[in-house]
């Protein structure tokens, strides 16, 4: 089920505000650089889901989780100034994991190309197992080994 266009303007205002609100700062010290990469809304505008990555290690992504938490508050009252709505949906803070898939995804697909390359170079080094041309061919006969089996049959059969 597809959402409509009014949820979809509503969730990317909320995208947009809290991203200017994090560009600007947080009193924080906790809070690393995040990037808010979507926005999920509610059908009834109630709830927003709010996608952010981090740039740094697990324990940056940890410090910068928790900073958002304690905004949360301040970020939706900033939210509620900048939305036409009679209410201010409630926001969570999700760590998207799509840059981490990303790369382990492009991790993957540089070891494949890796096991190719080092297949192609086996390949163009191979030789046949068997003769060069395995395919069984018509025999050929030859005129005179014909001939002297034919002076086998005029010769009388030897007794038995």
């Amino acid at each position: 089920m597809g959402e409509s266009p009014r949820v979809r303007k509503v969730a990317d205002r909320i995208h947009e505000v809290i991203a200017k609100r994090l560009e600007r700062g947080i009193r924080d010290p906790r809070m690393g650089f995040a990037t808010i990469t979507a926005v999920q809304v509610t059908g009834d505008l109630q709830h927003a889901s709010v996608f952010y990555t981090v740039y740094g290690t697990d324990e940056e992504r940890a410090d910068t989780a928790a900073a958002l938490k304690a905004a949360t508050g301040m970020l939706r009252t900033e939210v509620g100034r900048n939305l036409n709505t009679r209410l201010t949906p409630s926001l969570e803070f999700i760590l998207d994991g799509v840059p981490e898939n990303a790369a382990a995804i492009e991790a993957l697909l540089r070891e494949a190309r890796e096991r190719d390359a080092r297949t192609e170079a086996e390949a163009a080094a191979a030789e046949y197992a068997g003769d060069p041309d395995p395919y069984v061919k018509p025999r050929e006969f030859d005129e005179d080994a014909d001939d002297d089996e034919d002076d086998d049959l005029d010769e009388e059969p030897a007794a038995r």
